[in-house]
């Protein structure tokens, strides 16, 4: 019927401009998958500015409002494809299971590796990033970042206008001063187990810091 027709229009016309925007942020052949699940799974999608405590988050919904997910801006190609499905993985984990399990828990790690699966190809991926993916995806945790191998492997891909001037902690030398959050000046100490020993210069406090914090050298003067 004609009526049918619109809205096979209207859908096309959607997942084109849906395409339009994915294609800035994520690598071209996760596109339209991800432009389809955009309507099949009903969400709004926020490139948001950046935020030094996550990289993206699922809202469900409430008010009124949509199934919400919100990725910062600034992430790599690599890195905003794989946060976009961690958030879908939770989307898809509250339309089975309402807010009766835990967030990253069993049913979280296998909706994200349903998900995830049909990407996990050298035709779509480099090959240290299929690997570290992999390798992640047999036990998701809460953030990808917390993930050594594959935050390592997915910052081999920061430009400088996904990164600026931010580099890893565990690549300053010792005793280098470092910005943190862009305004607090540490120095960097001697590594503990697993974290760095820094100072803050402006109140002798010592903080340990991940040998995986994104930092910027402190130019003097």
């Amino acid at each position: 019927s004609s009526s049918n027709l619109v809205l096979m229009s209207l859908r096309e016309q959607q997942i084109q401009r849906n395409s339009e925007i994915l294609k800035k942020y994520i690598p071209e052949f996760a596109v339209p998958q991800i432009a389809m699940w955009i309507i099949e799974f009903d969400f709004k999608l926020k490139i948001t500015k950046e935020r030094s405590t996550k990289l993206g988050d699922y809202t469900s919904p409430r008010d009124g409002l949509n199934h919400t997910i919100t990725i910062n801006h600034n992430l790599n190609q690599y890195s905003f494809f794989i946060t976009l499905v961690h958030e879908i993985a939770h989307l898809h984990t509250f339309n089975k299971h309402r807010n009766t399990v835990a967030p990253h828990g069993e049913e979280w790690k296998q909706s994200f590796r349903v998900l995830m699966t049909p990407f996990l190809s050298t035709d779509n991926l480099p090959l240290d990033v299929l690997y570290a993916l992999r390798k992640y995806l047999q036990n998701p945790a809460a953030a990808s970042c917390s993930d050594a191998t594959l935050m390592r492997t997915l910052k081999l891909y920061d430009t400088h206008e996904t990164n600026g001037h931010l580099i890893l902690l565990e690549h300053l030398p010792y005793r280098t001063h470092f910005l943190y959050n862009g305004s607090r000046i540490f120095e960097k100490g001697e590594k503990l187990r697993k974290r760095y020993r820094c100072k803050e210069i402006s109140t002798g406090s010592v903080y340990l810091f991940s040998p995986l914090a994104e930092v910027e050298v402190f130019e003097k003067g």
